[in-house]
């Protein structure tokens, strides 16, 4: 599978990566879709902290204990649990993250992370002792590179503006363009896009309108009402779907645009992530497909936390 660098960083990854966070938690079942993702050229595999309260980090730590050094292993931090009855509770304080990050290296049992992200934050932050937590860990070893996860404008700003930061993680597909608005500054300050939701909670899958909750029929998706919803994704396929699946159609128009370092989808069995091995591998879309992709859909902006 091609390999694409995040942002600067010497971090080259598979084009597509496993996004842990639907693995489960039966370790043979997990074990199992983890060695197929390797065993197909995956070499990217992303967690987080909060997954299952620790349990997913230690489920992956154990799926590539034999194959540790040939993966780019990234996790999360920032949602704390340890100290509430229920649920959890924000805390980008530096003490934080670096007693956080031995608890990560324990779960998992390897000595170094190789992309440490930050899993949300807020301009009200005090961005200044987060950004210095991760600097410190860099030259202590115990992460390689580091970058953030938010999909806020004004946080993303502040750390390009103060910070060594190599990824930002976005949810970002046909259905949710808002990351495009932002892809040139990112481009400027040479950091990556990973692609997290590509396909939309299952809706730019092969299952499409089969996918919406309940919730979805209500109220719609985003900015898009139920009806929206579903003459956009009718017209998608279509349109196009006699010559590409969904899944293709969906992963390969994230990647055809150059900020993307790769697209994160999860898979929660064997066959759903063979189904995105197959779509990435496939042949990447001509110009004109994308033009008529985003034709077909909305070109939106985050219309909050701009400033």
């Amino acid at each position: 599978m091609e390999k694409r660098q995040i942002g600067n960083s010497d971090l080259f990854v598979s084009k597509m990566g496993l996004g842990c966070m639907s693995l489960g938690t039966e370790q043979k079942a997990a074990k199992e879709i983890v060695q197929h993702a390797l065993k197909n050229g995956i070499n990217y595999l992303d967690t987080a902290d909060l997954y299952d309260f620790g349990q997913n980090e230690e489920i992956v730590g154990k799926a590539i204990r034999e194959v540790r050094d040939d993966v780019i292993l990234a996790t999360k931090v920032g949602n704390r649990w340890d100290d509430v009855e229920d649920g959890w509770r924000w805390d980008p304080s530096k003490s934080y993250i670096k007693s956080a990050v031995k608890k990560s290296l324990s779960r998992m049992k390897v000595d170094y992370i190789d992309l440490y992200q930050l899993h949300g934050g807020t301009i009200e932050d005090h961005f200044e002792e987060t950004i210095e937590a991760f600097e410190e860990l860099k030259s202590e070893g115990l992460i390689r590179h580091y970058g953030i996860s938010s999909i806020r404008p004004n946080v993303i700003k502040r750390f390009l503006k103060s910070s060594s930061i190599e990824s930002v993680m976005m949810q970002y597909s046909l259905l949710d363009r808002r990351p495009e608005e932002w892809m040139d500054l990112l481009d400027e300050n040479k950091v990556g896009v990973i692609a997290r939701g590509p396909l939309a909670k299952g809706l730019l899958s092969e299952k499409m309108l089969s996918k919406a909750s309940a919730k979805m029929k209500e109220n719609g998706y985003l900015d898009y009402s139920y009806q929206e919803l579903q003459e956009t994704i009718e017209s998608i396929h279509g349109k196009m779907g006699d010559t590409r699946s969904m899944n293709e159609l969906a992963l390969q128009y994230d990647l055809a645009h150059d900020s993307v370092a790769a697209v994160i989808p999860g898979a929660s069995s064997i066959q759903q992530l063979q189904e995105n091995i197959d779509a990435v591998n496939a042949s990447p879309l001509s110009p004109e497909e994308v033009d008529m992709l985003k034709q077909l859909t909305k070109l939106s902006r985050y219309e909050q936390h701009r400033e």
